[in-house]
């Protein structure tokens, strides 16, 4: 009896350590000595650049014992980087940020894409980012009336071709009947620079990372795309054509799931639960608010299904809002 006994407690006390070890690589535990990689799928620089390191370094704030590292992964509209997360381990130690303007490239079947945006393990958005037109301090325009009516055809600044940038300019040039000619392959900063040299007179861009440009003088805002910002008008304001605002809404569904974090499809939901409320952590940490406070960054965060949501509601449209995309994109 003694000897039953005694294996009897030999076995619990084994049961009760195999299951503190399967709680210690639960949740926060998994993390603590992993390093997790960030990817940021544009060159350094820029806003997704800066949002994108700022987010790793106060989520390995609130994921103790955790180091992220930030891998820059350009190249294709930011296509290359968001293949890369989704095609990760599912383990939650790759994840990052991306252009949302990939919802357009999905909607429009680019063979280039080897992910499902609806499938991905969403993280957080940092915040709701309107679009704006801005025209570069040297161009003579001043307002989005000065734009419709130019006689000349003027330069367009925008990222790689199948980036939400060139997408978005593309599509509301069509839908605008506007004299622009696009140059494409400005990535980071390098657009404001091509600005300020003369090179683009505008570009249609997130507000967040033209606002410092605007502020110093360089250039100025003539027209907006969501946002509750009342110092520059609505672009749907300044449109009488229905056709027109529908592609307004298009790419107002964009801005509304600016700067994401999200990983591959299939995350073990208690480490996906984790990097949520790590996340969640980070977009409250006071020390983050002085921060993105002090660089003028804009903070409206969401976190988990309401991101997932926002994408799944981005990516159903209709068929001729669809068809329309994909004739501007044949014209990129």
């Amino acid at each position: 009896m003694k000897s039953l006994r005694t294996a009897v407690l030999a076995i619990a006390a084994l049961a009760g350590a195999w299951a503190g070890a399967a709680r210690a690589d639960d949740g926060p535990g998994f993390f603590k000595g992993k390093t997790v990689n960030y990817i940021v799928a544009t060159g350094p620089g820029g806003g997704y650049d800066t949002n994108g390191r700022l987010i790793a370094q106060f989520m390995q704030k609130h994921l103790p014992g955790s180091t992220f590292v930030v891998q820059n992964m350009p190249g294709a509209g930011h296509l290359i980087g968001a293949n890369f997360i989704y095609a990760s381990d599912p383990d939650g130690l790759t994840f990052g940020t991306f252009n949302t303007g990939l919802v357009y490239g999905q909607l429009a079947g680019n063979p280039g894409i080897r992910f499902d945006l609806t499938k991905m393990s969403w993280i957080g958005s940092f915040s709701s980012d309107p679009r704006v037109i801005v025209v570069s301090k040297d161009s003579g325009i001043n307002s989005y009336d000065d734009l419709k009516n130019l006689k000349e055809p003027i330069k367009f600044a925008s990222a790689g071709v199948g980036s939400a940038s060139t997408t978005e300019t593309t599509m509301l040039i069509k839908a605008l009947g506007l004299k622009i000619e696009i140059v494409s392959g400005y990535n980071g900063s390098d657009d404001q620079l091509a600005m300020r040299r003369g090179e683009v007179q505008g570009i249609i861009a997130s507000r967040s990372s033209f606002q410092p440009f605007v502020d110093a003088g360089n250039g100025k805002m003539i027209a907006q795309i969501g946002g509750l910002d009342t110092d520059v008008p609505q672009l749907s304001s300044l449109v009488d054509n229905d056709a027109a605002k529908k592609v307004i809404a298009l790419v107002q569904s964009q801005s509304d799931i600016s700067r994401l974090t999200a990983g591959p499809p299939d995350m073990p939901a208690d480490r996906l639960k984790t990097l949520r409320d790590a996340y969640a952590a980070a977009v409250s940490d006071p020390e983050f608010l002085a921060k993105t406070k002090e660089l003028g960054l804009p903070v409206d965060p969401k976190v988990g299904d309401s991101v997932s949501g926002l994408v799944k509601r981005a990516m159903d449209q209709t068929p001729e809002i669809v068809s329309f995309l994909k004739e501007s994109l044949q014209d990129q």
